[in-house]
């Protein structure tokens, strides 16, 4: 017995799962992210940024709704850097999915991070 998929839209057998445009959320990162010490750091990090957006913050505006605490390297690329004070910013939403696809330039995140530690 066969059917039409809602996927793809091709004929699969009825027992056949397709996972055309299926959206794998989990493996290590999810793990990594359930941690009780990533939520301690992702505190660490907002209260360090005056729970603000740095980014925002540095540009004049000052956002303090829906924030997220934005690891600069890619936990998947790099899970050793997950408690990081370097590699962490405080972003908010806006700001967050800019520096997901790219948007804003990793050098410039590390360069907030550090003015935030006191570094600069």
């Amino acid at each position: 017995m066969f059917k039409s998929c809602s996927r793809c839209g091709k004929i699969h057998p009825r027992n056949y799962i397709c996972t055309k445009g299926k959206v794998f959320k989990g493996g290590d990162e999810r793990k990594l992210r359930k941690r009780a010490d990533w939520k301690a750091k992702s505190i660490e990090i907002r209260e360090k940024a005056n729970n603000l957006c740095e980014v925002c913050r540095d540009n004049g505006r000052f956002i303090y709704e829906n924030l997220e605490v934005h690891h600069i390297e890619k936990l998947t690329e790099h899970p050793e850097l997950l408690l990081d004070n370097d590699n962490l910013i405080c972003l908010c939403q806006r700001c967050h999915k800019k520096a997901d696809a790219g948007e804003i330039d990793p050098d410039y995140l590390r360069h907030l991070a550090s003015v935030r530690e006191g570094r600069i």
